[in-house]
């Protein structure tokens, strides 16, 4: 049955509390694996510590595997099923790693981080779902709202860790998995209250332009850059992440300092969520990922500034803030380039890209920092970010018509 336009907003909002509840939660798995996953891949591989990041990276890989299967599961069953599909994998995914830690099994362990990350490719998803209904400036704001779960995630993740990962020592990490396990769980009951939409909430009616092939969508100028500031913006921020925990550690701070900073930058990530979606209906979508770029360059003039633990937190800071405001903006600007019937096929795509591309840098960051140390890792974030703030006047000569 076809639902009155009334209702429109009321289900959006129903849902966008809903998911924003269910980032909170399931949203800190990713917070868990990446302040564990370098350190626990370094505890695993002693020998080859340019293997730490290796875990992480397969975190990163998880996400761009699953990203199509997400866009079919959610097409054929809807987003209310596919995202507790989801949260089961991450279940499987913390159980097994808890099982390579008790066997030493280094690349076992990786495994398990990729299936975790396949449980973050249905997080990630969590974005799009909250804009399935609603008006264009809603769809920036419930975008926005969504991830402001993730400043519980923040500290729900890194307490969780703090607080569980020497629980069977001298098995290191291996409560704090098995707190994302339980965390998982909580996530599924949350996503029960999720409501159906589908193809019938009425938005579906007021499109009525036809499906068009993914070669025509990907041309357009808007895709481009869209997919361009999301990947710069994503990739630089999770390169840097990645390395930050392990470039702590081996310039003097403890574990608990890293994780802390891991901490902040994930607050730094989701907290301007709050308001971001009203920045961006007031100033532009455009604006706004310029300003998130600048931030990304100014923390790594940051990070270049030195070595003290104060130089490490303020980075992530900048880092955090920087990505919310390029990838909210870019996934905004992404809902230009696809009408409704072709957002399934279109989301997919641009988060396999998006990830794959994620993984690399996770891969590439513990081989710079290995090589060229912290501060080569923090030069990389320059060039690419003002290629992306490029771009952006690139698309506001050309516009955003095909």
């Amino acid at each position: 049955m076809n639902l009155d336009k009334t209702q429109i907003p009321r289900i959006g909002v129903r849902n966008a509390i809903v998911l924003a509840l269910a980032q909170a939660v399931n949203g800190s798995i990713g917070a868990m694996a990446i302040s564990m996953g370098a350190l626990a891949g370094a505890w695993l591989s002693p020998q080859a510590l340019g293997l730490a990041t290796v875990p992480v990276a397969a975190y990163s890989i998880g996400a761009a595997v699953f990203a199509l299967p997400v866009a079919f599961l959610s097409r054929k069953f809807g987003r209310r099923a596919s995202f507790i599909i989801g949260a089961l994998i991450g279940v499987f995914g913390a159980v097994l790693a808890v099982l390579a830690l008790q066997q030493g099994a280094f690349w076992l362990f990786c495994v398990a981080n990729l299936l975790i990350g396949g449980a973050g490719a249905f997080v990630q998803q969590y974005r799009f779902a909250a804009a399935d209904t609603g008006s264009d400036k809603f769809k920036s704001r419930a975008i926005s709202w969504v991830l402001t779960g993730g400043v519980l995630a923040a500290f729900i993740g890194t307490e969780v860790v703090l607080r569980t990962k020497d629980l069977f020592l001298p098995l290191p990490f291996a409560g704090g998995f098995v707190g994302m396990a339980g965390l998982l769980f909580i996530g599924i009951f949350v996503l029960l209250f999720l409501k159906p939409v589908g193809q019938s909430h009425g938005v579906a009616e007021l499109d009525l332009a036809p499906e068009r092939g993914l070669g025509t969508i990907i041309k357009q100028p808007v895709f481009i850059v869209a997919l361009l500031c999301a990947v710069a913006s994503f990739s630089l921020m999770t390169f840097m992440m990645t390395g930050a925990p392990l470039a702590m550690k081996h310039h003097g701070h403890s574990e608990a300092e890293a994780v802390l900073g891991i901490r902040w930058h994930v607050l730094a990530m989701y907290g301007p969520s709050f308001f971001t979606g009203a920045l961006i209906v007031r100033f532009g979508k455009l604006p706004i990922i310029a300003i998130g770029l600048g931030l990304l360059i100014m923390c790594a003039s940051v990070a270049l500034a030195g070595l003290e633990l104060w130089n490490f937190w303020v980075s992530l800071i900048l880092l955090g803030i920087g990505w919310n405001f390029a990838f909210i903006g870019a996934t905004a600007l992404l809902g230009e380039s696809y009408h409704e019937s072709e957002k399934n096929k279109v989301q997919g795509l641009h988060d396999f890209i998006l990830f794959t591309l994620v993984a690399s840098a996770s891969l590439a960051s513990g081989a710079v920092l290995n090589i060229y140390g912290w501060n080569g890792i923090a030069t990389v974030l320059i060039p690419i970010s003002l290629l992306a703030i490029l771009s952006l006047a690139w698309l506001k000569r050309v516009g955003r018509e095909t």
